[in-house]
């Protein structure tokens, strides 16, 4: 583990300036790149804190507020401890917000995230890698299909509506995928069923895309975020061995591998 520095940033995209955090080892180095999608509470001191996480690990990782729309984070009066079931109110000012960001809007904003991160001296040549949380999981599927080039791997986890059977779902950017694609699924998720896993994962197999779709057992939806109510401790634990694996092997393959084979964007 390294010393990490962290700032904030800000970016500029063609609907305005995202505010950001931006976290990566504090020693002048350049490092690969890992875009962080937030959940629907937003950019707030836990993110951060995932993101000194992954950098620690040697990589440099960008939150980005997708919510900028609706100006800088935070976004939301959110008590320090999350727990939607004893204050309902909470969704009730997020939802509109979430609804807000259609996916058009969102990969025009990924564009930029990703056209910033290609310019940033701490940034490391080559593609990048995504990881996802709630909302940020379709998000980085999104991004994954949108901007093949830019992106070597991707992750999601308790991700909801992934592959539904509206027009602009998700899973339907599969046959575009180059990257490699890892999702942690939410034991009995109501905002993923089972029958949106197995659709996500028939896409995502018949396209050809390297990937694998986990369910965690007992963990409910949210088991990422420790502000939260429903932190679930194995199975966060479980998302950061799944994650920083994938990152891993797509940033340094060990020597003989099938990923040492690979162009980077395949990786």
């Amino acid at each position: 583990m390294t010393a990490v520095q962290g700032t904030a940033v800000d970016i500029p995209t063609e609907d305005g300036t995202a505010d950001a955090y931006l976290a990566h080892p504090a020693d002048g180095a350049a490092h690969p790149a890992v875009l962080l999608f937030m959940d629907a509470f937003g950019l707030r001191p836990q993110l951060r804190s995932m993101a000194d996480r992954l950098a620690a690990e040697g990589y440099t990782v960008l939150v980005p507020n997708v919510f900028h729309r609706h100006g800088r984070a935070p976004l939301f009066d959110l008590p320090e401890f999350i727990d939607p079931g004893a204050r309902p109110e909470i969704f009730e000012r997020i939802v509109p917000v979430m609804q807000a960001l259609t996916p058009d809007l969102a990969m025009r904003d990924a564009g930029a995230y990703l056209s910033w991160l290609a310019g940033s001296p701490a940034v490391a040549d080559g593609p990048v890698a995504l990881t996802g949380y709630c909302m940020g999981a379709r998000l980085s599927l999104l991004t994954a299909g949108t901007y093949p080039e830019r992106v070597a791997a991707a992750a999601g986890f308790h991700g909801g509506r992934l592959a539904t059977d509206t027009p602009d779902s998700p899973h339907l950017v599969a046959g575009k995928i180059t990257a490699e694609l890892y999702f942690g699924h939410a034991d009995q998720d109501p905002s993923l069923p089972e029958e949106q896993i197995e659709r996500l994962e028939e896409a995502l197999t018949a396209a050809g895309v390297r990937h694998r779709c986990e369910v965690y057992t007992g963990a409910p939806h949210g088991f990422t975020q420790a502000d939260t109510a429903s932190y679930h401790q194995e199975g966060a634990e479980r998302h950061w061995s799944a994650l920083l694996d994938l990152l891993k092997r797509t940033f340094w393959p060990q020597p003989g591998s099938a990923e040492e084979e690979l162009p980077a964007y395949r990786r």
